[in-house]
């Protein structure tokens, strides 16, 4: 700092001093009841100029010497702010203290973009490696196909380019969570109608791995996103499809009390186990199944529920590991939706 900038700096408190002296002065100058010798006033002048001007000096002197430490620190420290010199006046403190909160949001900011970033390229990555696996096996049922009737090798295909539009139809809907409020429309919807149509996305599964399907008790109306809820449900019962044997039975029914509607997706696969079953709608944790039975991207319960509770809906989910897994949508009445969206 220099001490023209400094000076500067000072100008209204120097104005100031130059006012009152003046004053002073002139009232004891003028004043014909006070008799003072011009020496005297000249003497007074002088001397309160030097003090002021000591005060100037020292002031001066100590600012400077703080923002040289300050400056040196930004210079030479990745972290400044944590080196600087401690502040000698109520000012400097204040604004110590906004900046180190600044810097903490900053930080803050920063590393939450950080750790969207990794977790974004660590999905990118998986769903990449996930959906080479059906484009691989269309490659080799092409390659193959003098071993296979027609049928046979259109129906594997099919089941291949399925598998392939649920992988681009996730990856799509996990772009737009963060813009949900531009697209979506709520009105009243009836479970029955919106199940029958997801389910039937998935058909060709439950004849192929010979799952039965029970529905009961869906004679109910829900208020909704057709859409997102449809995408929701393909995330559930792609789930259960995965993970339960061949001749197993998924089982699916609603019930309803004084706070909320529920539908339930159960089904009598392998289950989870009870140190994965707090983690399953976490971002990218794929857990035992997804790692020792199949490759997952750790996606489709994360969107399921983040997509749920956008919805002013909620998740939630038991298991017991070797039985069942049990799933439940939650649709709060009127009165509830505020509880449930604001979480």
């Amino acid at each position: 700092m220099k001490l023209k900038e400094y000076l500067l700096d000072q100008i209204y408190l120097i104005v100031f001093y130059i006012l009152l002296m003046t004053f002073i002065t002139a009232v004891i100058y003028l004043d014909p009841t006070v008799k003072v010798w011009t020496n005297n006033i000249v003497y007074l002048n002088v001397a309160a100029l030097f003090l002021f001007g000591v005060y100037l000096l020292g002031t001066y002197l100590l600012r400077k010497g703080y923002y040289t430490q300050m400056l040196r620190s930004i210079q030479e420290e990745k972290e400044a702010i944590y080196s600087w010199p401690a502040a000698y006046n109520y000012e400097q403190k204040l604004v110590r203290k906004l900046l180190f909160k600044i810097y903490d949001e900053q930080n803050s900011k920063i590393e939450e973009i950080y750790t969207e970033k990794k977790d974004n390229f660590e999905f990118i990555s998986s769903w990449i490696h996930e959906i080479k696996t059906p484009i691989a096996v269309s490659k080799l049922l092409l390659e193959n196909n003098s071993r296979k009737d027609k049928d046979e090798l259109l129906n594997s295909l099919g089941e291949e380019i399925e598998r392939i539009d649920r992988l681009v139809e996730q990856v799509l809907y996990y772009s737009k969570i963060d813009d949900f409020s531009r697209d979506y429309f709520v009105h009243e919807l009836e479970l029955n109608k919106v199940l029958s149509e997801s389910i039937k996305k998935h058909a060709k599964i439950f004849i192929a791995k010979n799952i039965r399907i029970e529905m009961e008790k869906l004679d109910i109306t829900v208020t909704t996103d057709k859409k997102w809820l449809l995408f929701i449900l393909d995330q559930i019962i792609s789930n259960s499809l995965k993970y339960t044997p061949p001749g197993g039975l998924i089982k699916v029914y609603a019930a309803k009390d004084e706070r909320e509607k529920r539908l339930i997706i159960m089904d009598n696969g392998i289950g989870i186990r009870p140190e994965d079953i707090d983690r399953v709608f976490d971002r990218g944790f794929t857990g035992y199944n997804g790692r020792e039975f199949s490759k997952s991207t750790g996606m489709g319960l994360y969107l399921a529920r983040s997509l749920a509770r956008k919805l002013g809906h909620d998740m939630s989910i038991d298991s017991v590991y070797g039985e069942h897994t049990r799933v439940t949508i939650h649709f709060p009445k009127l009165g509830n939706y505020y509880s449930v969206t604001k979480m």
